[in-house]
């Protein structure tokens, strides 16, 4: 007979107690279903590979959507366990997913991103934080902008001295450049040119 240490049956008590948010459960159905489709797409596509001779210098190319497709089922049977294993958001398998548009799989791209959008939900977030027995702050501390002396805000001026009032000087007429003349300039006498003869 196995006996449970009490920390074990704590920690599966904590565990089982635990909630999962509808998020959570879309995105393990939804990386069970991207896991299939690469399964099914990767045999596919090496088995159309195999049969041409380019196609077998392809293969590891084609065989990449089957390796991420069993990773997709590992994660998706731990995020479907019950009772829930302690288990971190897998972006790396999120981002392997967008990349397997390469391959010619839109489904999986499509998950990927969702996949990624759904993490960063809060829900989400400390539902991972709390399965994992990291204490998360359910909201957001958002800190406050640091409080400033008014002295800080405005500083004293420094101590002005009696200063005698200074009066402006009167402008100065312009000065002319050339003196005006009452004669008005006299025009220049035109000669004609005529042609020689």
């Amino acid at each position: 007979m196995k006996v449970k240490s009490l920390q074990e049956k704590d920690m599966n008590t904590q565990f089982n107690n635990l909630q999962k948010p509808t998020l959570v459960s879309v995105i393990a159905w939804m990386t069970l279903a991207s896991g299939v489709t690469n399964l099914i797409w990767g045999v596919a596509a090496s088995g159309a590979a195999l049969s041409t001779v380019i196609g077998i210098i392809c293969v590891p190319f084609t065989i990449l959507p089957t390796i991420l497709g069993v990773f997709e089922l590992i994660y998706a049977a731990k995020l479907l366990s019950n009772p829930a294993q302690p288990v971190r958001p897998s972006t790396n398998i999120a981002v392997f997913e967008i990349a397997s548009v390469a391959t010619g799989n839109v489904f999986s791209m499509v998950v990927g991103i969702l996949v990624l959008v759904f993490y960063n939900d809060t829900l989400v977030k400390d539902y991972f934080a709390k399965l994992n027995g990291i204490l998360a702050p359910a909201t957001p501390i958002v800190p406050s902008a640091p409080l400033i002396p008014e002295t800080h805000l405005n500083p004293p001026s420094p101590p002005m001295e009696a200063e005698e009032p200074v009066t402006p000087e009167p402008p100065e007429p312009p000065v002319e450049e050339f003196p005006a003349s009452d004669e008005t300039p006299e025009k220049p006498k035109r000669t004609r040119k005529t042609a020689k003869e």
